[in-house]
């Protein structure tokens, strides 16, 4: 066990202990008198002073110490000498066993001793040590009170820190926390790592500095276990600019699993809309907790390894052995049990597993306990046979919760027996799971909801009654008598396993099995078999009618997905008989657009139609139709929808298993994206149009058996029979020849039926022969050379991959976005993908803490590039107050409000990043002309509304006397009369006005006073502050007269005193400015505003734009360059503060609430 570090005196002491190993930093002792055989007297005096005495002062047979190089206490043990005696070291850990001692040593040794060397001061050596010690000992602390209790006391303490450290709203929920180390180039950071559910972050504060890192799961580009020069083993954490790597955890296994699940889940929660929607545990974050993630990995591999719906939820795992009547024996393993499944894996990998539906259970009894059979419980099935588990513990909860979920199944399920089945029935090859549904019979049992089903279907919506093989032979098709008789060998095969080993789909699968389907399944049991490998027969025997009810519903429905099933259904097999005419094509055609129905969500994806084909040939129209729907939802996840996202991550994942399996393929070809390239379709169609059809029915009877595993090991097969042609191969396009070539050439000796030309025949046109390769023998080298890998490794690296996957969508999207902005704006690439990242974050840090808005929307993966990320008039305030240059203090939110009101044009409350970069490029880099133009337009509808915080006072009294005459007071005393430029202006102005450009409407006197309390608030501490608050001022009262100009050509009105008390209080010095005082008048003499009725008091852009012109402090506040460049820095810094400080004002009132 680890010790907190003590000093530990050896001078003058006794040699009571022995030295075992040693380094430059560490020593193992042993204490005399342990382990010695005989041993010298002072050993014999040291073992027994240590056996006499009380068990809590006993001390520990073995020890490691610290000791540090070069320091006044150094004695050189490594060189082989004994302690001095007025040396002084530190005990670090202590252990009952040399295993357990050695495995401490074991791990500083790979952890900190390549470390220490980095240091230059040794006393920061002695100080990181004991800090790293220190820091095991609480983790270990804080692991067994997890054990212990649901909540245990440090991880408050650590909630705590976190919460303190980091500022987070509560809203961001601690999992889980570890001691590490953070690698700074060569520098280790001891610390505190946290992951919660939205992020990972570090906590360091090392020799008097602090070291803060905050990085968003969605940031995460790669996850992976590295070494680098010092350790044999880190996690490397990789964004978008940065790596950071994480080392001396205590448990790295444990802290990897979990980093990578909650990254997978939050990626899938906020950037994979399809995923999210088909699982509701993503969408309550705030209730993930580290047993939930460990869990939530056990389900996942449940249901991956049984390859069982999503639905299913584990709900039991024990440890149990079940008697295999084939092996005579008892095999040991364990039962999964979920809410309708039984099921059994031996430990074993390969050796026997089983699956058993509920809805085939007839009875779950608990039999006497024996010393032979220790809790034993009977499962007994309808197709007479029974399973026998034993050594369960808590056999009783176990029991009960099987029987409660059992009579739920049955309830939802009702079934009776049809004793009308004769014997015959029973051990006749229709061997489906024990019922009948749409007329197939099952063995002994009818589903009561299903009669008379098969007359009405007749009658209304006319289904294939059969396998469309059966029907439809090819001409010419007169087998020879070798493959008829290989057929035949291969039935009495099959024939004879399901004798001994069941033949329902609760048989008993083992490696026999398997080695069976590698044969080929005969073309009479093949779509059988396929139902109950997928278990698509419970599906089919629990919805009686449902196929057909779908089949009346979409048939005649038009849209743009039965439109490209139209486009399809004659490019589907078009070689093969049963779909050259209308009967193949029809129930193609029901299949695909009843599926589309009955999951809009994936609807119709290309490479469904080749797939459904293949299983109309060998399954009724029905049970195809079901097949379809296990591979779909449960075979192949996520491969059928708007991005294939799931085939992308097995081609990633298959491309890694490239390098760890055909190195020498990898050396050759550095660049595997040309196998990407053919490999994909691989997996979308499972080879069937990438071989000829009566080979590739061969694979998918492996897929439906083994799942995607099948095709991995196929793949890697294909390149390792081509290994040799594809190094010598000169580019890419004759390596992609080479296994075209090869894979047209793989032919079926067993088939029964004629050959059919696959899709590739065209790249296959050899004037040479071809060597054939049989499908057979490919398969069975796919199984022995590359059928190690087990489902578990499988799903961890898909869980690795789709990160990779969902992140290289991301870039896409983001480039595809910056390619459309980057023509129309003159801010710098590097600079918009800043703003670009700051826009998503803004996004997502509301998906975060916040429960979605009305009209806030999830990031939607199949809308357009440009509007998969939208924010908000709130969000758009926060971006407005960190990047724009018109900050304008208290009214900068404002401000930030008007020009979200104007830039969303269809009024859906949502803003693209298009519109958001087109304002700010006016502010950056546009002409003055352009600032003013946007700064008029956020002063008039539909920016400025009448709801306007800052705009609701009536206007009552006139601001300027229009008896007044246009006079400014210059600063010599001298005065000047504007009235013959004015008038020159507004007809040059009324000239040269743009015809071409759509006019904007005049702005109103009230308009105007918000236009000119905007321009004060930008001139807030400029370092010009005093010359453009007295240009305004002049050009205010210039705008004025201008109004009034126009004013008195319709009526003599004047403009409102309380518009003069909005504008001073705007500008502090505005009282004492001459511009607004007539010459001997006060603001108060009612004669300088006399009253009269308010007219049309207006201004257009060109007054305003002209009369800025006229002061050269105004023109270059406007024209001076602005640096957005600083602008980011600080928003990619402040960003997470600003937000935080927002969400915690808000919760102030609540809790002032809660605390009355």
């Amino acid at each position: 066990m680890w010790l907190k570090p003590e000093e530990v005196l050896l001078k003058n002491a006794l040699k009571l202990w022995v030295t075992q190993k040693s380094s430059c930093y560490f020593i193992l002792q042993r204490r005399r008198g342990h382990g010695e055989g005989g041993g010298r007297l002072t050993g014999r005096l040291v073992g027994a002073l240590d056996a006499v005495l009380d068990s809590n002062a006993r001390v520990a047979p073995f020890r490691i110490l610290l000791q540090v190089p070069g320091s006044q206490v150094y004695s050189p043990i490594a060189c082989g000498e004994l302690l001095n005696g007025s040396d002084v070291y530190w005990a670090i850990a202590t252990g009952a066993t040399l295993e357990e001692i050695n495995q401490h040593w074991d791990w500083l040794e790979q952890n900190l001793l390549h470390t220490l060397s980095v240091f230059d001061n040794k006393d920061d050596i002695a100080s990181f040590v004991k800090g790293k010690v220190k820091a095991l000992i609480a983790e270990e602390t804080s692991s067994r009170l997890a054990e212990q209790e649901e909540e245990p006391e440090k991880f408050r303490e650590a909630l705590v820190k976190f919460e303190a450290r980091f500022n987070f709203p509560e809203a961001e929920k601690l999992v889980t926390y570890y001691s590490c180390c953070c690698w700074k180039g060569r520098v280790p950071r001891q610390g505190w790592l946290y992951l919660s559910i939205n992020h990972l972050c570090f906590y360091s504060f090392f020799l008097g500095k602090e070291l803060k890192l905050v990085i968003p799961w969605v940031d995460i580009q790669k996850l992976e276990r590295t070494s680098n020069v010092f350790l044999t083993d880190t996690i490397r954490i990789t964004t978008q600019n940065k790596e950071r790597d994480f080392s001396m955890f205590l448990n790295l296994n444990e802290v990897f699993k979990i980093m990578e699940q909650l990254a997978d889940v939050t990626l899938r929660r906020l950037l994979d809309n399809e995923a999210f929607d088909l699982d509701p545990d993503l969408q309550e974050p705030s209730q993930i907790t580290k047993r939930d993630l460990e869990a939530r990995a056990q389900n996942e591999f449940f249901r991956a390894f049984f390859r069982l719906p999503r639905k299913e939820k584990l709900r039991a795992v024990v440890d149990c052995s079940l008697w295999t009547p084939f092996s005579r024996c008892h095999t040991a393993g364990r039962m999964f049990a979920s809410d309708s499944y039984i099921c059994f894996a031996s430990r074993e990998d390969g050796c026997c597993h089983v699956v058993l539906p509920l809805r085939e259970v007839v009875s779950i009894e608990k039999m006497e306990d024996t010393s032979l059979l220790p809790n034993p419980i009977i499962v007994s099935i309808r197709s007479k046979m029974a399973f026998q588990f034993i050594e369960l513990k808590d056999r009783e909860n176990l029991v009960e919760g099987l029987l409660e979920r059992l009579k739920q199944v049955h309830a939802n399920h009702p079934v009776h027996y049809d004793t009308s089945a004769s014997d015959e029935d029973m051990t006749s090859p229709v061997f489906y799971s024990t019922s009948l549904c749409s007329g197939h019979k099952f063995g002994d049992l009818e589903i009561v909801s299903s009669q008379s089903s098969e007359e009405h279907e007749d009658e209304s919506s006319p289904l294939h009654p059969g396998p469309l093989t059966a029907v439809f032979q090819q001409s010419g098709s007169q087998s020879p008598d070798s493959h008829l008789s290989r057929e035949q060998i291969k039935i009495s095969l099959w024939s004879d396993h399901f004798v001994e080993y069941g033949r329902t789909v609760c048989m008993f699968r083992t490696e026999k099995i398997r080695k069976l389907v590698a044969m080929g399944i005969p073309e009479s049991l093949r779509g059988k078999l396929w139902l109950l490998f997928s278990d698509a027969v419970t599906d089919l025997a629990s919805h009686p009618g449902y196929y057909g009810n779908l089949v009346e519903e979409s048939l005649g429905r038009c849209c743009l997905v039965t439109e490209e099933i139209e486009r399809d259904l004659h490019r589907s097999l078009p070689e093969h008989p049963a779909f050259q005419n209308e009967t193949g094509i029809a129930a193609l055609r029901r299949v695909l657009t009843a599926y589309a129905h009955r999951n809009p969500k994936i609807g119709y994806c290309q490479s469904m139609n080749i797939l459904t084909s293949v299983l109309l040939l060998y399954a009724k129209e029905e049970e195809a139709f079901w097949l379809l729907v296990a591979v779909c939802e449960r075979m192949l996840p996520d491969y059928f929808n708007h991005r294939v996202i799931g085939a992308q991550v097995d081609q990633s994942v298959f491309e890694e298993l490239i390098k760890e399996q055909l190195p020498e393929l990898v050396e050759h070809m550095k660049d595997l994206s040309a196998l990407a390239s053919v490999s994909l379709s691989w997996f979308l169609t499972l080879f069937l149009n990438i071989m000829p059809l009566e080979s590739a029915v061969n694979v998918v009877d492996c897929f439906f058996y083994d799942g995607i595993k099948a095709i991995f090991q196929l793949g890697l097969a294909v390149l390792e029979a081509n290994a040799e042609g594809l190094c010598s191969s000169k580019d890419d396009g004759q390596a992609l020849m080479i296994l075209s070539r090869f894979l047209d050439h793989i032919k079926n000796e067993d088939s029964p039926g004629p050959p059919i030309g696959s899709h590739h025949a065209f790249f296959s046109d050899d004037r040479e022969p071809y060597p054939v390769t049989d499908i057979a023998d490919l398969i069975r080298d796919s199984y022995e050379k590359f059928g190690d890998q087990s489902v578990e490794q499988i799903e961890h690296l898909r869980c690795k991959h789709r990160i990779r996957v969902l992140q290289g969508h991301e870039d896409t999207t983001k480039q595809n976005v910056l390619r459309v902005v980057i023509p129309e704006v003159s801010i710098l690439p590097e600079d918009l993908e800043e703003l670009y990242d700051l826009f998503k974050r803004e996004h997502l840090m509301s998906c975060y803490w916040e429960q979605p808005r009305p009209g806030v929307q999830r990031h939607d993966p199949s809308r357009p590039y440009a509007e998969q990320y939208r924010i908000d008039a709130r969000q758009f305030a926060h971006l407005f107050q960190l990047v724009s240059p018109w900050t304008c203090g208290a009214h900068t939110e404002i401000l930030a409000e008007r020009t979200f009101r104007l830039l969303d044009d269809n009024m859906d409350q949502l803003m693209e990043f298009k519109a958001f970069v087109s304002c700010l490029d006016i502010m950056y880099n546009g002409e003055m002309n352009e600032k003013i133009k946007l700064l008029y337009r956020l002063h008039i509808p539909p920016a400025l509304t009448e709801n306007d915080r800052d705009s609701q006072s009536p206007l009552k009294n006139p601001l300027l006397s229009t008896s007044r005459p246009l006079v400014f007071g210059k600063s010599n005393g001298d005065t000047v009369d504007y009235q013959k430029q004015l008038k020159q202006m507004i007809k040059d102005l009324a000239k040269e006005k743009d015809k071409t450009e759509k006019e904007l409407p005049k702005m109103s006197q009230r308009e105007f006073i918000q236009f000119c309390k905007t321009l004060y608030s930008m001139f807030h501490e400029d370092p010009e502050e005093n010359d453009l608050y007295q240009a305004i001022a002049t050009v205010t009262t210039l705008l004025l007269q201008i109004g009034e100009v126009g004013q008195r050509s319709s009526s003599s009105g004047s403009c409102s005193q309380e518009c003069a008390e909005d504008l001073q209080a705007s500008a502090p010095s505005l009282e004492q400015d001459s511009v607004f005082m007539d010459p001997g008048k006060t603001p108060q003499d009612p004669q300088a505003f006399p009253e009269s009725a308010e007219g049309d008091w207006t201004v257009s852009l060109e007054h305003i734009l002209a009369s800025l012109l006229t002061e050269q402090s105004l023109v270059n506040f406007f024209e001076k360059p602005l640096d957005i460049k600083s602008k980011l820095e600080n928003a990619k810094i402040n960003q997470y503060s600003l937000k935080t400080s927002e969400m915690s004002h808000q919760s102030q009132p609540e809790l002032k609430l809660s605390s009355l």
